[in-house]
């Protein structure tokens, strides 16, 4: 039995669709790699520009919160300053008012010399410090809240 051309014409296409399916078995596994290689980067891509932008807020976050403690830091030490001055008589602590003029209760009477200028209270000044700082202090947290604000809405 001899084997003819024609023959062999069967067996090869018999081969050549048996040995096509592992080949298009591999290129679908071979697309189905690069799909996740590419979700994978653009994953990778967006934790960068995150990480990115978290380091930007972080960086503007501290630069606030330094720029507003040096601020309160420097209110804090013009008070005590003024503090120091009032208590060495270097500064008077002046109130603004005004003092109504006494009327005699006989005319042509004497009127009472003018004292000066109204005066906080020796026993009032601590108070006075107090609420100074305590308003620095409230001014800095709202304007570091603010510019924190500012930032999360970014």
């Amino acid at each position: 039995m001899n084997i003819t051309p024609l023959h062999l014409v069967p067996f090869a296409l018999l081969f050549g669709l048996l040995s096509l399916g592992p080949l298009v078995l591999l290129n679908d596994r071979l697309e189905s790699a690069r799909r996740e290689r590419d979700t994978a980067q653009y994953e990778r891509d967006g934790l960068r520009e995150a990480a990115r932008i978290t380091g930007e807020r972080l960086a503007q976050a501290a630069a606030n919160d330094l720029k507003h403690t040096q601020e309160l830091a420097d209110a804090r030490q013009k008070n005590l300053d003024l503090r120091r001055a009032v208590d060495a008589g270097d500064q008077r602590l002046r109130v603004k008012a005004t003092c109504p003029a006494l009327v005699p209760a006989h005319p042509g009477a004497g009127s009472v010399a003018d004292a000066g200028a109204p005066e906080l209270a020796t026993d009032a000044r601590p108070d006075y410090f107090t609420l100074r700082d305590q308003l620095a202090l409230s001014r800095r947290m709202i304007l570091g809240l603010q510019d924190h604000q500012r930032l999360c809405q970014r």
